[in-house]
């Protein structure tokens, strides 16, 4: 019964929303409400999670609309299901952990972006301006307003701002009722009242822009070629990408209330199923979204069941209510999605992430302008290359290499068997320590500590006690190192490989290229063998 009520309370909810993203997104409003049931429908059925919700978001308005712009329906539909695909491999590789480690200030950098741009939207609706095609991007907007801020009608204006404040103050009442619910049906039967009563026809609603279908679609076929998914990829990549973190991102806040773990991999795959399917039925993409996902919590959701009838109680007033959507004026809507906008802004964690490090403002605020200014695709490519070359200099610097030439101190070791406190090295012999992952962010620092020996040594030993990892810069330098010091006579030993690296040696044939004489679990026994081969060496 809790599942039942949390259902039908959602699918109220997200009523509004999906009517405002859809139209938000430069489609009809039936089109957020095909993507709302079929998408939810899936996501609930297949998902990881059991309480979330899935449907059209605000995060997706911007990238959307460029792409019905530019490229038309059939384009969008070709980008969602690319992106769905991207996301199905994405959870069959079992990706959806690496997901959740994107930088918080690049998601609060496009989140803050979105935002602002979703507002910048819906300025033309809220003010009532008669503007003929309004630009894509950010600048172009606010110039053509204030070209245009002559045409400003006060009616429309006053719908929105009556709206807002509906949307603001009605939760002081009661909570169980969406205020953006309330918004729209008292300003939709004024709007009704003012303009078939009083003469008062200059409030736009959805009908007079939209032919609304209430009706269930029927599938088509989306025509794919080459030439257009080649344009489409950076976009479908952005779609899902940005699916992808705000899915998860909501399965786990979801998870902190329930106190349940999610299925990230099972999440992307729901995901992934859902924008490949939703496109056939004309819908848009598909994500989890946070604020329906809490309705849900709060109102006693407990199982994938009250998504299930979440889907199914917007399916029905698209049947029998679909028609009276025609009244809502556009000016409710557009504070509803005002309201939206303000909630995605998080400027609270804008100004708190203002005061980190150089390098994760740096990241913040590239991502944000990026967002505004140019494009979301731009901005989530940039912001990511930004974060994994701060990632790779973080971790180069906290990776130090040192060399020893007398004698190792064994007081605080783990990994030998000797009783004595230091172990000294024999003449000839140096030992080189990697403290952290060996990869090619520090390949470099390798070389250039190789390039500082001093006398020529017998035996170099590297020390790799604490590399996590190895990739294939580092495994080249390593083979490198052994062929150089090969023909100058001097043997290689590697110390300390713990298994995971020595996977690697194993597949890479590097383990029969040095010898596994030549790979030693402890510095000791490494030492030993170094001592043996000296000894030998001078005996000759």
């Amino acid at each position: 019964m809790s599942d039942l009520m949390a259902g039908i309370i959602v699918g109220i909810v997200a009523l509004p929303l999906a009517i405002a993203f859809g139209i938000a997104s430069g489609v009809s409003p039936e089109k957020g409400l095909i993507t709302a049931i079929i998408g939810g429908f899936i996501v609930s059925f297949l998902g990881g999670s059991s309480v979330q919700i899935g449907g059209p978001t605000g995060a997706f308005i911007i990238i959307v609309y460029g792409i019905v712009q530019t490229f038309g329906l059939e384009g969008l539909a070709i980008a969602t299901v690319i992106a769905g695909i991207m996301l199905l491999i994405m959870g069959l590789l079992k990706l959806g952990t690496v997901i959740k480690f994107i930088p918080y200030p690049i998601i609060v950098g496009f989140t803050s972006g979105i935002a602002i741009t979703i507002f910048t939207t819906q300025i033309k609706d809220w003010f009532g301006l008669t503007i003929e095609r309004v630009p894509a991007d950010f600048i172009s907007k606010w110039v053509v307003y204030f070209q245009h801020m002559r045409t400003f009608n006060f009616w429309p204006f006053l719908v929105g701002v009556l709206s807002l404040l509906i949307i603001i103050y009605f939760p002081r009442f009661t909570k169980k009722i969406p205020g953006s619910l309330v918004a729209i049906i008292l300003m939709t039967g004024i709007v009704y009242l003012l303009r078939n009563y009083l003469g008062i026809t200059q409030i736009e609603t959805i009908g007079d822009r939209f032919t609304i279908d209430p009706s269930l679609p029927q599938p088509e076929s989306i025509p794919f070629n080459m030439q257009t998914i080649n344009l489409l990829l950076p976009s479908a990549f952005t779609i899902a990408i940005l699916g992808a973190i705000e899915s998860l991102l909501s399965a786990t806040v979801a998870d902190g209330v329930i106190g349940q773990k999610h299925n990230s991999n099972a999440e992307l795959i729901a995901q992934g199923a859902a924008n490949i399917i939703v496109p056939i039925f004309g819908g848009i993409p598909v994500t989890g979204a946070i604020a329906r996902t809490m309705t849900n919590i709060n109102n006693g959701g407990k199982t994938p069941v009250a998504g299930i009838i979440h889907a199914v109680v917007l399916m029905l007033i698209l049947l029998f209510l679909g028609p009276l959507t025609k009244h809502i004026p556009m000016a409710c809507l557009a504070g509803v999605l005002i309201i939206v906008s303000y909630n995605m802004s998080e400027w609270r964690t804008f100004h708190s992430l203002l005061k980190n490090p150089k390098s994760d403002v740096a990241v913040l605020l590239v991502t944000f302008f990026l967002t505004v200014i140019f494009d979301l695709t731009i901005a989530i490519e940039i912001g990511l290359l930004i974060a994994m070359f701060l990632f790779m200099k973080r971790v180069a610097e906290t990776t130090h290499i040192s060399v020893t030439t007398d004698e190792i101190d064994l007081s605080a070791e783990s990994d030998v068997y000797r009783e004595e406190e230091k172990l000294t090295l024999p003449k000839g012999v140096e030992v080189y320590e990697i403290n952290g992952p060996f990869f090619f962010g520090i390949a470099n620092k390798f070389d250039g500590v190789m390039q500082t020996l001093g006398d020529k040594v017998m035996v170099r030993i590297i020390r790799m006690r604490k590399v996590s990892f190895i990739d294939s810069t580092g495994l080249h330098n390593l083979e490198s190192l052994c062929r150089l010091s090969e023909k100058e006579g001097i043997r290689v030993i590697l110390s300390g490989v713990n298994e995971r690296v020595r996977e690697v040696f194993v597949k890479t044939d590097f383990k029969n290229k040095i010898g596994d004489d030549n790979i030693c679990s402890h510095i000791s026994e490494a030492v030993e063998k170094a001592t043996d081969y000296v000894q030998m060496k001078y005996k000759q």
